[in-house]
């Protein structure tokens, strides 16, 4: 009744597309050999460094998450080298799955569903490991399944502090361009990501960012698949091999458009936009959690992640409440990954193209939807996120406004 109109994709991932990005793309096919296209693709170069706070290296693959997957490790780890999977939700699990796939020994330290990396096991794994049989320890910044955010920062620490040589991989697929991200500070060694999340173009291409103690395993490396190998793309005498074939044209001219737009906003303000929207959607489930079966995934405020977030009702209940929101109100959530029972769960994507209205619409339907499902939960969510934003755009005036005053006295 309701649905008819624009809908809306609350989804963590594919993310919503900005109109910038959507026209940028609507465009007849470019010449591939000579010209505009090949200025645009290294004009990419120096922003795709920046949104993961790197001074080194970024190749560019056609594919999606998965396939950067297979790519960082197919650069860094052999047959038979073992790696440590950090898993806080399924993808990282996915990602030893990988490897595995790869004919590599995996050691998984699961920590649930629910919670951080523990460092102190981190620590104490990697000073067990006195042969150094581990290669790589592969993270994820978010599990996009859970919503749990990992410090990555204290993984580094943790390795440092144990002596061990490992790589630091670090899956920023859910997360980069919403949680803060700072390759190089943190000591991170590789960095896989896609273009569909906070980047806010559609899916088909995934980054592998590394720096040189990675490129020098590469360099050890027995074999790598040539599609695979990253050496030729950041290397390119020709334009063809940064894509080691056919460029995916109109993703460039997309992509392009969303790094502008990252650029003119500020990637740090862009942080701050996704924290302080987590934080309305917080302050709305809280009150909902107060006198019904919603439970947020993660209860520690550190560990969740400022562009995902996972929700947990009765049986049933998750899948009643996504079917109710998109076919009556046009509002899609996400379902529940690696959750049992799965429709009992549900997420929510506030990642990339999103500000505050949007945020209180699709707040607005879930409430509507557990009113008419009967759902019971506690009342007056959406007044709390609307205060919730309102508090926290006053305190921005002020900042900004003290920032000016700063600049005005001493500039």
């Amino acid at each position: 009744m309701f649905a008819n109109g624009l809908s809306y994709l609350a989804i963590p991932g594919p993310s919503v597309m900005p109109d910038r990005v959507l026209r940028a793309m609507h465009r007849a096919a470019p010449n591939i050999y000579t010209g505009e296209l090949h200025d645009v693709t290294r004009s990419l170069i120096p922003d795709l460094r920046s949104v993961a706070q790197t001074d080194h290296s970024v190749a560019i693959y056609i594919a999606n998450g998965h396939g950067v997957w297979e790519a960082a490790l197919s650069n860094v780890v052999a047959e038979g080298d073992t790696v440590l999977v950090l898993a806080t939700g399924r993808f990282c699990i996915g990602w030893g799955e990988m490897a595995e796939g790869l004919g590599a020994h995996v050691e998984t330290i699961d920590f649930g569903n629910s919670d951080a990396i523990d460092l102190a096991q981190v620590e104490a794994a990697l000073r067990a490991d006195t042969g150094g049989r581990i290669k790589a320890v592969l993270t994820c910044l978010v599990d996009t399944s859970t919503g749990v955010l990992n410090d990555i920062k204290g993984v580094r620490a943790a390795m440092d502090a144990a002596g061990h040589a490992a790589l630091l991989m670090c899956d920023c697929i859910a997360s980069l361009g919403c949680d803060e991200y700072r390759m190089d500070d943190w000591g991170v060694d590789v960095t896989v990501a896609a273009s569909q999340k906070g980047l806010m173009t559609p899916p088909g291409i995934g980054f592998v960012w590394f720096n040189d103690r990675a490129d020098a395993v590469r360099e050890a490396m027995p074999r790598v698949s040539r599609y695979w190998d990253w050496r030729p793309r950041v290397e390119a005498d020709e334009y063809w091999k940064y894509f080691d074939g056919t460029a995916p044209t109109h993703h460039i001219y997309g992509l392009r458009e969303a790094l502008d737009m990252i650029a003119q906003e500020g990637l740090e303000a862009v942080w701050a936009r996704h924290a302080g929207l987590a934080e309305a959607i917080w302050a709305a489930i809280d009150v909902w959690s107060s006198a019904g079966p919603m439970q947020i995934n993660v209860a520690d405020k550190d560990a969740r992640s400022r562009a995902v977030t996972s929700l947990k009702l009765d049986e049933g209940q998750g899948d009643a409440l996504r079917a109710w929101c998109e076919d009556k109100m046009g509002v899609t959530l996400g379902i529940g990954l690696g959750r049992t029972p799965a429709s009992a769960y549900f997420r929510l994507g506030h990642m990339g193209h999103v500000n505050g209205q949007m945020v209180l619409g699709f707040l607005g339907t879930i409430d509507a939807g557990l009113k008419a499902l009967g759902i019971p939960h506690g009342a007056g969510a959406i007044e709390a996120a609307a205060r919730k934003l309102a508090d926290l755009a006053v305190a921005d005036a002020g900042r900004t406004q003290a920032d000016q005053a700063v600049d005005q006295c001493c500039g």
